[in-house]
């Protein structure tokens, strides 16, 4: 059964950034900032069932790159996905926001959780170079709109300046 809604309250994106900010100031390590980030959607933003990192890796099997699953918040998900597949696969190959209605619409989605319907994915890029994806899973169709994606990619920016990847 699909569940259609818009999303019952607006987040107050502007301040959501400043604590978000202020939560990882002072610390700069990359599982620590990314759990709390993590912890920080996933309590904050409505009607979320999976917030979290998927983190550019070489692949296992030695060709290329996939992404590896990293701190989250939600069920169990898939540990690898290839680039080019499902929301988070597409979003780090085209290095842009994927923002997704309907995942069962999607060409290749990948349904590490049945009860997921809506999707936004963010790549995460820092001086040129795609380090990974911040994903963001609803039980609700069209979930996510435009305002969220600014708003979500926003947050996403300023974990990515308080955050050492190296």
């Amino acid at each position: 059964m699909h569940i259609t809604s818009a999303a019952s309250t607006k987040p107050d994106y502007a301040m959501l950034t400043r604590q978000v900010a202020s939560i990882l100031e002072g610390e700069r390590d990359l599982v620590a900032n990314a759990a709390q980030f993590s912890a920080f959607i996933y309590d904050t933003i409505a009607e979320l069932n999976w917030a979290g990192f998927y983190l550019a890796r070489p692949a296992k099997n030695g060709n290329g790159e996939e992404l590896l699953v990293g701190p989250f918040q939600g069920k169990v998900a898939c540990a690898r996905i290839p680039f080019g597949r499902g929301v988070c696969g597409a979003a780090a190959s085209e290095r842009r926001t994927m923002l997704v209605p309907d995942v069962h619409a999607f060409p290749g989605h990948i349904a590490c959780d049945s009860q997921s319907n809506a999707e936004i994915v963010i790549p995460l890029i820092k001086d040129g170079k795609l380090l990974g994806v911040f994903d963001i899973d609803s039980p609700i169709l069209n979930r996510f709109s435009e305002e969220d994606r600014e708003g979500l990619e926003a947050l996403v920016a300023a974990f990515l300046a308080a955050t050492d990847f190296s």
